[in-house]
């Protein structure tokens, strides 16, 4: 499953986009790492044994057996012991880390959620039916893998919703919105579009605030 650019004028989007050229859908079968390996690293290859060049009759050395262990995946206490100011999310396995974004980020955020908070939550001047929420802590997948959205959005007649009660969710959102800054924007391409795909999201926004661009992206 994959997030494919969609046509303005079929997209449900409040406010006036345009697309960035050469954008190119991101296959989560291609890009992401395998559950536990770090980006960019190598898997062990198991067992490697130091052969000798003495004859067969000869004692193998007790030295000899080499085991590589392979990386241990990322829990929720890894996200709880991440450093003050930091955003810590656990994204196939692997913990990300990164300061919390500038103020020019924030106010983008701030300003959307306002702006779809009141017509597709509250019905003011627009359809209303949704649930939308601030930075979501989503706990996805059954290991799980844990992220938090910039804005997040569950339609009401699908029947299944947050907890109001509850710290963080593991339902996955029908929307995200991801608002890009020079230390998210990586990870949020490279490795939460596959995931967000992964888990059953069906449409996804990236917000450019610095370039004024506005990518709407659907699950094919």
């Amino acid at each position: 499953m994959a997030f494919s650019p969609v046509p303005a004028d079929s997209a449900p989007a409040p406010v006036k986009c345009r697309f960035q050229a050469g954008f190119t859908p991101i296959s989560p079968d291609f890009t992401a790492p395998r559950r536990g390996v770090a980006h960019g690293a190598t898997e062990p290859r198991g067992r490697e044994v130091l052969r000798s060049d003495c004859p067969a009759a000869a004692p193998a050395p007790r030295w000899g057996a080499v085991t590589a262990e392979a990386p241990r995946r990322a829990t929720y206490e890894d996200v709880l012991r991440a450093p003050p100011g930091h955003v810590a999310q656990v994204i196939f396995g692997v913990l990300h880390t990164h300061p919390r974004p500038a103020f020019a980020h924030a106010s983008a955020t701030s300003s959307l959620g306002i702006l779809l908070g009141a017509r597709f939550r509250f019905g003011d001047d627009g359809p209303g039916g949704w649930i939308i929420l601030d930075e979501p802590e989503l706990h996805l997948g059954p290991e799980p893998d844990i992220v938090v959205p910039d804005l997040a959005g569950w339609r009401r007649d699908r029947g299944q919703l947050p907890e109001r009660s509850a710290a963080w969710s593991a339902v996955a959102p029908d929307w995200i919105c991801e608002v890009l800054s020079p230390s998210t924007t990586r990870v949020d391409r490279l490795f939460k579009l596959p995931l967000y795909a992964r888990s059953g999201v069906t449409w996804a926004w990236l917000v450019d605030p610095a370039n004024r661009i506005l990518e709407v992206l659907r699950r094919t």
